[in-house]
């Protein structure tokens, strides 16, 4: 099996789409999939998907999100308010912390 790196997006984050039909959109991060470094996010990159009818559902079709590559996203700094680049600082307590490196606004909740 192949190592991964995990990825430097969060779930719940704020992030901006970089290069596609959908750039320049924003959303909040639904599900990130690091072993093929693709991320969901929510309201973006929507697709229609025929279903079959089952016991439960109706079937039709539907609209539900694709996911991005993680290369083609950038998180959103709450105080720049713009796509950046992050990097990582240490707390004293040996807590590691993302920081946007524009501003140096710590990302992390």
């Amino acid at each position: 099996m192949a190592k991964y790196e995990s990825c430097r997006i969060k779930k719940g984050d704020t992030v901006i789409v970089l290069a596609g039909k959908n750039r320049d959109k924003q959303g909040k991060v639904i599900r990130v999939l690091n072993k093929k470094d693709r991320i969901l996010v929510e309201r973006v990159n929507i697709v229609k998907k025929h279903q079959k009818p089952t016991q439960t559902s109706q079937g039709g079709i539907v609209e539900k999100e694709s996911s991005i590559h993680t290369s083609n996203l950038a998180i959103v700094c709450p105080k720049c308010n713009k796509g950046v680049r992050t990097g990582i600082k240490f707390h004293d307590d040996g807590k590691k912390v993302r920081v946007c490196r524009r501003c140096g606004e710590e990302l992390d909740r």
